[in-house]
């Protein structure tokens, strides 16, 4: 018995895990708890003692659904917003720019925004820069996990490039040394510069 519920428990994991994965490929969710919630709620799991499946799971889920349903259109979507973060990244080149999130791992859906990490001494010289090339721009903060035990308010902002949303986090100038932890899977998270999505761009399926 323990063994079928244990299969059970398994199967229900995989199941809330693919949904997860539709709702964020098919309505734009980025944020996994939301997804995670959704899933639960349109499988009818109200059970609080169920196990969600963990963040890399769904990330499991969101590459298998993409490599099987439209994998063409989603590998030109990715290159489309690549070549969008690289425009952007190359415009604000004085701010040692990396990309990080979706469409750096390459889990980016067509509502997926680009996420850029900037350094600067402050973010109103990014802002001054926004500016000076005519890019309407707004303000926000983001807060992001440093480590287990510690988060820290950034301030950050939207704009658009290539037609396409940025959001951009602004960290000191030393942030550059460390990377805040990923949403998913808890490690610090992959920065790539401007060398490396250009490479990204010239490499088929990468």
């Amino acid at each position: 018995m323990p063994r079928r519920n244990s299969h059970r428990a398994d199967d229900l994991r995989r199941a809330l895990a693919q949904e997860a994965a539709r709702l964020m490929a098919e309505h734009g969710i980025e944020d996994y708890g939301q997804a995670k919630r959704k899933a639960a709620d349109r499988l009818g799991v109200h059970d609080g003692s169920a196990m969600l499946p963990k963040n890399v799971e769904i990330e499991a889920a969101l590459r298998e659904r993409q490599r099987l349903f439209g994998r063409d259109s989603h590998e030109e979507t990715l290159r489309a917003q690549r070549r969008a973060a690289l425009d952007a990244m190359r415009v604000l080149d004085e701010f040692q720019p990396r990309l990080v999130g979706s469409v750096l791992t390459g889990t980016a859906t067509d509502h997926s925004d680009i996420n850029l990490h900037l350094f600067a001494d402050s973010s109103e010289s990014v802002a001054i820069k926004l500016i000076e090339i005519g890019v309407p721009h707004e303000f926000y903060e983001r807060r992001v996990k440093m480590d287990s035990e510690r988060s820290v308010t950034y301030p950050a902002l939207r704009f658009e490039a290539g037609g396409r949303t940025v959001d951009a986090t602004v960290f000191p100038i030393d942030g550059i040394r460390q990377a805040p932890y990923s949403p998913v899977d808890g490690r610090p998270m992959r920065r790539a510069d401007s060398r490396e999505v250009s490479a990204l761009i010239d490499t088929p399926g990468a």
